[in-house]
């Protein structure tokens, strides 16, 4: 369809695994709008590499994916949401596969071939070669294209959620009687804001990896589900945990391309530039440690030596074996010069996966009525205080399906107002100054790498929340005097999740996943807990 309509039963806001998903068994109930403001395939799920953690080996068992989940959450996993992903997770891959994705089989045969990962106890990686993600989203999109009660809409922009604050009504983040009614909509080709209603309003927005200046994410990822979620009131939780992916190609031209995970899986080791392997003095599962553990050595080394990377070799397999797991590396490796087969791969840590998020239960219902929160957006208690490997993609698919089964009982039971005052861009003009946008963006990814990265302390978030701030208030005066746009509303949404962030760390007094600081070197049981603003 061109033009967007204003009401729907089902607005869905991300194209990712978890939003397609839930478009798809929602339109079995009613009509489905699915917004984002780029391309369709233009996701983290498209980027995503290694896989699916899904339990379909005999040998292999729930309860040890359980348990290795819980092991990388550092204690802050919620068991019961682990036990539902790990148990239904299988279901929902093979549910997937009956949609038409194609996984990577064992010889030539039936049998799925399993990678395995760090953090692993077991091979339980499901993988199509080293694009995993760019398949899912493939045969999702397939399923959402044919299906004619759902309304793809690229190119659009969700600027805000829509609730009783619209209706001049005055709300609080402790009222239980806040609801969600839609979004404004921005149309990126006219310029248009919409007003879009929807029964039931659905996150999916991904996660905010450009908010630092190395990631591996791609541009959309900007944290806007989590800053609209926030400035409508809802629950936000441990946003302070900020996973780092231990090893993104470093290369000028390579924009932090991402060496998967899977590369240490099937064997590959870690080097300094003066030729030491060094994972095993950091931990017993050298390589196969979990990536807070691997990207926190590679930083001490780097600093310690005073290197821009160090190295990742698999070169001691055979050409046939790299080539045959990872096709889509070692081509783009090559086209920087660089061949896998025969060389160490210059890495280093980049941004990677969003831990904490929007605060929902087992069935992705956010503390606001009506809106719910699925994928890398959610902080839905699985992830703990550091993501396991692969255990993101299973996600999205498990709790697409379950919010699903409950959002449908918003048709016939939402709150529903009977009118939503259409934008108002009244005492707005087109910006003269668009490159005040561009330099608080570039300052706003410096404070972040700079004080809010890997390794942090109690000097450097102060820092970077005084900087945050002021950042805050010259974009704020900005908006107030311009035309909105996907690039003003992505720059307000990155300044409101690196304060979220911030303020997250300066909370927690311990070291704790992700989150390490050199004041609080060890974890406390007393801080043992769950960071909620």
């Amino acid at each position: 369809m061109d033009t967007i309509t204003p009401q729907t039963d089902f607005l869905v806001i991300g194209s990712g695994v978890a939003g397609l998903t839930f478009a798809v068994k929602a339109a079995a109930y009613g009509r489905v709008t699915v917004i984002t403001k780029d391309d369709l395939s233009e996701t983290n799920t498209s980027y995503a590499q290694g896989g699916i953690a899904a339990v379909v080996d005999e040998s292999d068992s729930p309860e040890q994916h359980l348990e290795d989940t819980l092991d990388a959450g550092a204690g802050l996993c919620n068991p019961e949401i682990v036990s539902i992903v790990v148990n239904e997770g299988p279901k929902r891959l093979h549910e997937l596969i009956e949609w038409g994705a194609h996984f990577t089989r064992t010889n030539g045969s039936d049998a799925l071939h399993l990678g395995r990962e760090g953090g692993h106890s077991a091979n339980r990686i499901v993988h199509a070669d080293d694009a995993t993600g760019a398949e899912v989203q493939r045969a999702l999109m397939e399923q959402v294209q044919a299906h004619p009660s759902i309304d793809l809409h690229p190119q659009h922009t969700a600027v805000d959620l829509l609730t009783e604050h619209h209706l001049g009504q005055h709300v609080n983040r402790m009222r239980p009687d806040v609801h969600c009614f839609g979004a404004y909509v921005l149309d990126r080709t006219t310029g248009t804001v919409h007003t879009v209603q929807a029964q039931a309003t659905v996150l999916a927005a991904g996660g905010c990896g450009q908010v630092y200046q190395h990631t591996t994410n791609p541009p959309v990822a900007t944290g806007d589900g989590v800053a609209m979620a926030y400035r409508a009131k809802a629950r936000v939780s441990n946003m302070e945990f900020v996973q780092f992916h231990p090893t993104s190609l470093y290369h000028p031209d390579a924009d932090s391309f991402l060496i998967s995970e899977a590369v240490r899986g099937e064997g590959g080791r870690l080097y300094n530039r003066q030729g030491e392997r060094f994972m095993p003095e950091y931990d017993d599962r050298a390589e196969l440690a979990p990536r807070d553990i691997v990207a926190r050595a590679i930083d001490d080394q780097m600093k310690r030596h005073g290197d821009d990377h160090v190295w990742l070799d698999i070169s001691h397999k055979s050409a046939e074996a790299i080539r045959g797991h990872f096709p889509m590396i070692a081509e783009t490796c090559q086209q920087y010069g660089i061949d896998i087969t025969e060389e160490p791969i210059p890495v280093v840590p980049a941004a990677h996966y969003m831990c904490g998020g929007v605060q929902t239960d087992a069935h992705g219902r956010t503390s606001i009525n009506q809106l719910y929160a699925i994928g890398e957006v959610a902080c839905t208690g699985l992830h703990g205080a550091n993501r396991l490997a692969s255990n993101s993609l299973v996600e999205g698919l498990v709790f697409g399906h379950r919010a699903m089964q409950v959002a449908k009982d918003d048709l016939d039971n939402a709150h529903t107002p009977k009118s939503i005052p259409d934008w108002d861009h009244s005492g707005t003009e087109a910006p003269g100054e668009e490159i005040l946008m561009t330099h608080n963006r570039d300052e706003l990814k410096r404070v972040m790498s700079n004080y809010v990265g890997i390794v942090r302390s109690d000097v450097r978030l102060k820092r970077a929340a005084r900087r945050i701030h002021l950042l805050y208030e010259e974009t704020e005066a900005f908006y107030q005097e311009a035309h909105v746009s996907t690039r003003l509303c992505e720059l307000r949404n990155m300044i409101t999740t690196c304060y979220l962030i911030v303020r997250s760390a300066r909370m927690r007094r311990e070291s704790r996943g992700l989150h390490y600081t050199v004041d609080y070197p060890e974890a406390e049981a007393t801080e043992q807990r769950a960071t909620r603003l």
